[in-house]
Order: structure tokens, then C-alpha cells, then sequence
């Protein structure tokens, strides 16, 4: 064992120069002089061609042989204890195995995705709540994906060098910190603010003694949030690109080919029910409301809202700080990675081959070098796209559902917001695991996933067609799809009945006449009293409402406006459901078998580059300029924007719900249908250069 390469090669020639044939003996005890010839003859033929073998390979002494050895004595070093530098203890190498570092893995994804779904509740929220301006918002929005995309080719360069394991507890410890970043705001300013819900009656404006105040509406900590928020979003997307490049490739490197999939699937559904436990958590915060309560209950409440946000950012970070030992202590590889790299075979594709014999250094010109080489692989880009056109059907489906849901099927923004999550977050981490572990219980070929893809596609696109043949019916509004009984005009919610009393539209609070008409509030509606009874808004002597059968409460009195929106007595919600809950868990399913193509179709040592490319292209044509597409678009399908009397815009009360399910299915639709093509594309690509490594074979062994 202590041999150079170049002393094993010369003992070899020496065996081959020194080895003999005893001629045979027959039963007389004397050698049959034809055969023994014969077998000479064969032994001077074969220890000729050995010498001129090993005169061929002494003119150059570093062999091919001995460079693969060299390589393969380095990298089977690289396997080694868990421990922290020279501390190892034996009772610790339990956890020296894929599982472990699974767990790992999965508690940090977790924490990442409840911090993510807290932020994107919250951030939300005080956008409207702040009337932040346009740019403000985008800031917000892209910090993020913007800090990502400019680390993730760097990541990928410098860290699939070392320990990958020391950058995710790096990673573990960035996550943290965002996580107390956005935690300080709630713990110092007043976010969440509580405001006593719109109980504005028709009162003479001239009587009206409070005056608005435009000071009092300017948010003086509003550009401390705004920080606060930038910085911790911007190290999420730090923390969050050694954790999906260097983390996937980790785990794909020490288990084999069949297995990964299932892996990855359950790493990525654990960052996804993390996002649902933010949702869950930061949903039934979105809007505290006081209607009844005195001073001191109203600030109580309050604090104990600021609280619940604290708390939630609190227990992601110590969820993500557990996380920072384990993994300093795992190795640079676990035992057996080598032995599982010799045993996956990668398929024999001609741009494989030309990416296989690439040098790939530390250098900036090898970094570019292999960048060049790898967007000029079609499989890789085409698979770049589809995870692309997949961001942009998931964002699509977050941003405009919630208000879908609340508009099309008369729900509150929390209930909306909490039904949102529990159709996205439960059908994309069941997505996730199930793509991972059919393709891999049923080892699938690369050709035989990219057909999983496009049927999968094709299934959650029928999906989607069948959700725009789910209606309801249309709910007349008062100054917005309805006149005021003739007496008003389409767009203004003022009308002659109304004018007399100053109503404001800064608080939305709408009420259902016994018109069967909804009013922007009871003030539009012109009531001048109102009534709790069993916990409802009952109101009284509204000058708006002329029409319909009026029914009289406990007190005799009888009722003309009941508080909330009126019932179409509507019952598709649940069909809505299944069908938009399946559709996006077969969305979800193609995302792992997407990057096992990726994987297996690339080198070994460009893995974490590849992935690093595949997450560029994501951010570039997915999740950078889909918000922001889709934010523009949400303007154009509103009807009424709270605009209050200094004339800052907030948010949109009332949305067109036809408009908004052309655009929300519209995009998911065409999102699906460039999937599909995507897939169907590389697919094509795939065949045509199998068939040329089959020819190149062919013509290799004719010339032989």
C-alpha cells in the first residue's frame, strides 16, 4: 500500500517478464512436444504485445491509470468522522449518515419557510396599512430574489470546493439573524395597528367635529421597517443559496440514484409546510378589530398582537440556530460518497461528454469557462425555463388567490388569506414528495421523467380550465355595479340620498341592504342607527334603502342593513377547492424529477454550478419580474382604490372578479402550456443526441 503509482507499474512489468509456463505432462510423465509448441508459441505472442503495451506507457510516466488513482485516494480521504475539527467522539458517528443531515436539512428548510410565509403576511399587511409608495413596494418585493441571484453563481463556485456542510451552517446562522431583523420592528414600533372597525353613520357633515388631520396619517418609523425588512430579506436570499445549491448536491452525492429523488422531495415539502406554519401563524394577525372594547382592553389587544408576530420570528430563529452545530460537525463527504459516485452511471449524451472533459478550476476564466459551457446545454436551459415558468404560476397563485377568493366567494382577507395557505401549502409539499417518490420507486430513466413531466402538466393545466366554469353570481354594489335606485351614476359612491352625509371611503366596511344591495359602508347606505344583537351589526332608517322585505329584530324595531356582505348563496366553493388543490399538487409534482434530470445529465463536479445557473435563470424570468407583473396587473382589475383626503392611494377595496380570474387562470395557464413545451423540447434534444452517441459507437467499433 505504501507504493507509488510509478513502483506498482515497474513490479507489474516485472511479474509479466518473469512469469512462465510449465510445458504439460502427460500420463507417461513426458511433455507432448506438438502442444507444448503450440502453447509456446501462444505465451511468446502474448508476452510480446504486454512488452510493447509497457514500452508504450514507460514513455509517458504520470499514466492515465495513475492519475484516476491519485484522484480516487484524494476524494475517498475526503470521507471522514463526524466531529467538530480534531473532536471526535465514537458515540457521535451515529449520526454520520444522509438521514441525519436530512433532518438537518428539513428543520432548517422549516424555519427559512415560516420566516418566508411571516414575511410575506406582514409585509402585506403594512404596505397597505403605511401607504408605502410604488417604489417602496418593489423594493420590497425583489430584495430577496435580487440578493440571491447576485451570490448564487459565487456560492456555487467557491463551495462546491470545501466542506458544502460548513456553508449551510453558515446559511443556518444567516437565517437566524434575518429572522431577528424582522422580529425588532414588531418589538420596537407600532405594526400592527389596531383600529376600531367603521361603525360611521349618516351624519351631517357640518356636525362632524373631528377634523383630518394629513399629519396623522404620515407613519414617522416607516423608513426604519423598510430597512429593517430590506436586510433580512436580503440575507434570507443569501442564506438561502448555499442551502438549495450545495444542500441539494450534498444530499444527491451520498445517496444513490433511486433514492434522491425521494430525499429531495421531503426536503422540499419541509420548506414548504414551513411557509404554510408562517401563513397559519401570521393570517389570523393580518387585522385586529375592536368594536366594543374600552381603551385599555384595546391596548392590551394590542400588544398581545405585536406579541404573537415577536414570538413567531423568535421561534423560527432558535429552529434555524439548532441547526449550526450539526452542521459543523458533518464531514466534507459521509462515508461511502465515492463508492456511490462510481455506481451512477450518467447518461451517454454528446453535450455530457464535452462538459465531462472540461477542466474546471478556482480561477475566474475556468468559472467562465464552464458557465459558457453550460447554458449551450439545451437540456439544462430548457429545465432553467420550466422551473422559471413554475415560480411564476406558484407566485401568481399566492398573490392573486387570496384576493380571489375573498371577492369571488365573499370571505374576510384573513379567511381568504388562511384558505389561501391551506390550498398551497398542503398540495405542493404533497406535489413535492409524490414527483420524488414515484420517479424514484419506479427508478425512472431521464426520458421516462421528462414524460412524468409533460403528463403531470398536462393533467394540472385541465385542472385549471375546469376552476374558470366556477362562478357565482355577481352581488349588486351601490355606486359601483348598481345605481342608487336611479338616483346615482356607475363609479361614485355619493348619490342624493347619501350627499348630506359626509361619508368617508378611507375604512371599508360594507353592509348588506334588505335590497339584497351591498353599500361601501353604512354611512353610503344613509342609516342613522345601529344595533348589536348575538354579536351582529344591525342598522336602522337608512335613507338608501327603499326596497325589499324588512324584518324586525327582539326589540321590534325593523331592520334595513345587516353588517358584512351579502350572501349569493353560493355553494362552489368546495368544488373550487378540489379542483385548484389538485391542480397544483400535480404542479408541484414535476419539480423534483426536474432536478434529478438536471443532475444526471451534468458532470459530477458541475452539479452545484448547474444547479447555481438553474436558480439565475429562475430569478430572472421567474420570481424577479413575476410579482411585479402581477402587482401591475392587480391594478388594472380594480374598482375602487382607498384613497383618502390627502391623496395617497392604499389598498383596493373592490376588485373586478372577472377580470380577476381571466388574469389568475390566464397566467397559470400559460405558465403550464410553457412548461409542457419546455419539457416536449428537451425531450426532443434528448432523443437526438442519444441517437448521435449511438452512431459515434457504431462508427467507433466499425473502424475497429
Amino acid at each position: 500500500m505504501d507504493q507509488n503509482p510509478e513502483q506498482m507499474h515497474n513490479s507489474t512489468v516485472k511479474a509479466r517478464v518473469d512469469n512462465t509456463v510449465e510445458p504439460p505432462v502427460n500420463i507417461t510423465g513426458e511433455a507432448p512436444v506438438g502442444e507444448w509448441n503450440d502453447v509456446r508459441e501462444v505465451h511468446f505472442q502474448t508476452k510480446l504485445q504486454a512488452a510493447m503495451l509497457d514500452i508504450a506507457s514507460l514513455q509517458n510516466p504520470v499514466s492515465e491509470n495513475s492519475s484516476q488513482l491519485s484522484d480516487t485516494m484524494q476524494e475517498a480521504s475526503l470521507e471522514g468522522p463526524f466531529g467538530l475539527g480534531p473532536l471526535v467522539f465514537p458515540s457521535l458517528q451515529r449520526f454520520n449518515n444522509i438521514n441525519y443531515f436530512l433532518i438537518s436539512f428539513c428543520i432548517l428548510s422549516l424555519s427559512q419557510g415560516t420566516i418566508t410565509g411571516l414575511t410575506h403576511v406582514s409585509t402585506g399587511n403594512f404596505e397597505k396599512d403605511f401607504y408605502l409608495s410604488r417604489a417602496e413596494k418593489v423594493i420590497l418585493t425583489i430584495s430577496y430574489d435580487l440578493a440571491s441571484l447576485l451570490v448564487a453563481i459565487l456560492v456555487a463556485h467557491y463551495g462546491c470546493k470545501g466542506n458544502r456542510s460548513k456553508w449551510l451552517a453558515a446559511a443556518a446562522f444567516l437565517v437566524g439573524l434575518a429572522s431577528i431583523l424582522f422580529a425588532i420592528p414588531y418589538l420596537k414600533y407600532e405594526i400592527v395597528r389596531p383600529v376600531k372597525d367603521s361603525e360611521e353613520l349618516c351624519i351631517d357633515e357640518e356636525e362632524r367635529t373631528m377634523p383630518y388631520n394629513c399629519e396623522e396619517n404620515i407613519v414617522p418609523f416607516k423608513s426604519e421597517i423598510i430597512i429593517f425588512s430590506v436586510i433580512g430579506q436580503s440575507l434570507q436570499g443569501i442564506a438561502g443559496m448555499p442551502m438549495y445549491i450545495l444542500g441539494v448536491t450534498y444530499i444527491y452525492d451520498n445517496i444513490s440514484t433511486y433514492k434522491a429523488g425521494i430525499y429531495l422531495g421531503i426536503a422540499d415539502a419541509a420548506y414548504v409546510l414551513g411557509y404554510g406554519l408562517g401563513y397559519a401563524v401570521g393570517s389570523p394577525n393580518l387585522r385586529p378589530s375592536f368594536n366594543h372594547s374600552s381603551e385599555e382592553e384595546v391596548n392590551g389587544n394590542f400588544l398581545l398582537w405585536q406579541y404573537n408576530w415577536f414570538v413567531g420570528f423568535l421561534f423560527a430563529t432558535l429552529l434555524a440556530w439548532f441547526t449550526f452545530f450539526p452542521f459543523l460537525c458533518f464531514p466534507h463527504r459521509l462515508p461511502g460518497a465515492h463508492k456511490l459516485k462510481l455506481q451512477k452511471v450518467k447518461d451517454p449524451l454528446s453535450f455530457y461528454k464535452k462538459l465531462k472533459n472540461m477542466k474546471y478550476g478556482y480561477n475566474l476564466q475556468d468559472l467562465l469557462h464552464a458557465l459558457w459551457g453550460l447554458l449551450r446545454n439545451p437540456l439544462l436551459m430548457c429545465y432553467s425555463m420550466c422551473k422559471a415558468t413554475e415560480s411564476l404560476a406558484s407566485i401568481g397563485a399566492a398573490e392573486f388567490l387570496p384576493k380571489y377568493i375573498e371577492s369571488q366567494f365573499l370571505l374576510s382577507p384573513s379567511r381568504a388569506t388562511l384558505l389561501t395557505g391551506i390550498i398551497l401549502v398542503p398540495g405542493s409539499a404533497l406535489g413535492n414528495f409524490l414527483g420524488g417518490f414515484i420517479v424514484s420507486k419506479l427508478k425512472m430513466s431521464s426520458k421516462n421523467q421528462m414524460k412524468f413531466i409533460v403528463i403531470m402538466s398536462i393533467i394540472s393545466l385541465l385542472l385549471l380550465i375546469l376552476n374558470i366554469f366556477i362562478k357565482c353570481e355577481r352581488v349588486k354594489f351601490a355606486g359601483i355595479s348598481a345605481n342608487y335606485d336611479g338616483t346615482g351614476s356607475l363609479g361614485n359612491l355619493t348619490a342624493p340620498c347619501n350627499a348630506h352625509c359626509g361619508c368617508e371611503s378611507s375604512i371599508y366596511s360594507s353592509v348588506c341592504g334588505r335590497d339584497e344591495t351591498e353599500y361601501f359602508s353604512p354611512c353610503f347606505a344613509g342609516c342613522l342607527a345601529s344595533k348589536h344583537l348575538d354579536y351582529d351589526k344591525t342598522f336602522y332608517n337608512c335613507s338608501c334603502i327603499k326596497h325589499g322585505l324588512a324584518n324586525a329584530d327582539s326589540e321590534a324595531d325593523l331592520i334595513d342593513a345587516t353588517s358584512g356582505k351579502c350572501n349569493t348563496k353560493c355553494y362552489a366553493l368546495p368544488l373550487f377547492f378540489a379542483f385548484f388543490f389538485s391542480s397544483i399538487a400535480f404542479s408541484s409534482s414535476v419539480s423534483i424529477p426536474i432536478t434529478l434530470i438536471i443532475l444526471r445529465t451534468l458532470p459530477h463536479n458541475l452539479h452545484s454550478l448547474g444547479i447555481a445557473v438553474t436558480y439565475t435563470t429562475l430569478r430572472l424570468f421567474g420570481s424577479i419580474p413575476g410579482p411585479l407583473l402581477f402587482q401591475l396587473t392587480t391594478r388594472h382589475s380594480c374598482i375602487y382604490w382607498d384613497i383618502n383626503k390627502c391623496g395617497l392611494k392604499g389598498r383596493c377595496w373592490i376588485y373586478n372578479k372577472l377580470k380577476m380570474m381571466s388574469i389568475l387562470m390566464g397566467f397559470c395557464i400559460f405558465c403550464k402550456l410553457a412548461t409542457t413545451l419546455f419539457t416536449l423540447l428537451a425531450f426532443c434534444k434528448y432523443n437526438v443526441s442519444r441517437v448521435g452517441s449511438k452512431n459515434a459507437k457504431k462508427r467507433k467499433r466499425d473502424k475497429k
